[in-house]
């Protein structure tokens, strides 16, 4: 590890129990009249998100007023995503009606690029809607840096990621694909521990200012390109606990893996690659049949290129 890295550890990382409280962070936030957006994207997680958001609510927004706003993006739930979600007190946008002019595509980054449109706040706050015994402090701990130190623009959460009944082994894209990328060609991301998790906050002047890519690389992508935009001082990881979530098949990993390298291509040698496919294999009455999929390949340009966002920050 470089020793830049090592100096960042100490200084960047922190744990959520060694933080301020959230009523001290809800103080900070007062004072300075930071505005704190939290965004769920959601796709057929009714059996998760109303616990999500009832928490949020009720820490954060009752008994402390940490967050200002609680936004679920429906991405084409089929399921009572959306009425869930409602009910529980979060305001409920369709991913449709967000930029209408601009057919949305699949993909969990294309919510979250849309998301800065229908939200107000000076901080934006990602948390995926299928986590299980979520706590508060995923939404306090990562934020809390934020109010606390100008300087700080972006802050991943970092936790143990357990595979059923097994500790630590969860982050499986992480381990095999991620990990290895960042160490090998941006080192100076070699020290976070959950580079992939979808639990985030960041600040909207540097939001405004990334380019989204629309599916699984949203994460990687965001995390590389904030290091060149900003540097690795403004990047910091919390230690919130543990993570339980839904986990993923070995095939859809596979494409998952596949949209994350093809993220990384993209920031390594822009503009000259073709456009790529993955064939998976599923066993039938006949054998094994192939399955090609195509990868995430489009980005949404930074929001800032958007007339429909300018406008708006104007007004």
């Amino acid at each position: 590890m470089l020793e830049e890295v090592e100096r960042w550890l100490t200084r960047r990382s922190w744990s959520a129990a060694d933080r301020p409280s959230a009523s001290a962070q809800a103080a900070a936030h007062g004072a300075r009249g930071t505005g704190v957006s939290v965004v769920l994207p959601a796709l057929n997680e009714a059996e998760t998100v109303g616990d999500i958001v009832a928490t949020i609510r009720r820490e954060l927004m009752g008994k402390v007023p940490l967050v200002d706003e609680l936004v679920v993006i429906d991405s084409g739930s089929t399921d009572a995503t959306a009425e869930v979600a409602r009910r529980a007190g979060a305001r409920v946008v369709h991913r449709d009606s967000i930029l209408p002019r601009l057919p949305a595509v699949p993909g969990k980054g294309e919510v979250l690029w849309r998301s800065l449109l229908v939200t107000g706040g000076d901080i934006l706050c990602f948390i995926d809607a299928d986590l299980k015994d979520f706590s508060a402090d995923f939404v306090s701990g990562i934020v809390g840096p934020l109010l606390d130190d100008p300087e700080v623009q972006f802050v991943k959460a970092m936790y143990d990621r357990p595979l059923g009944e097994v500790a630590g082994q969860g982050g499986r894209v992480t381990e095999l694909v991620a990990r290895p990328l960042l160490n090998l060609h941006w080192p100076l991301l070699a020290g976070f521990v959950q580079p992939l998790g979808g639990e985030y906050a960041v600040r909207r002047s540097l939001l405004e200012r990334l380019p989204f890519p629309v599916g699984y690389g949203v994460e990687l992508g965001l995390l590389v390109d904030a290091l060149h935009t900003v540097g690795l001082d403004a990047l910091a990881q919390v230690d919130v606990g543990v993570r339980v979530h839904r986990h993923q098949d070995g095939q859809a990993l596979g494409r998952m893996a596949a949209a994350i390298y093809r993220t990384a291509q993209v920031r390594l040698s822009r503009g000259h690659l073709v456009r790529p496919s993955l064939t998976q294999f599923e066993r039938g009455t006949g054998g094994f049949v192939p399955r090609t999929h195509p990868v995430d390949t489009q980005e949404r340009p930074p929001m800032l290129e958007i007339e429909e966002y300018v406008a708006r920050r104007a007004a």
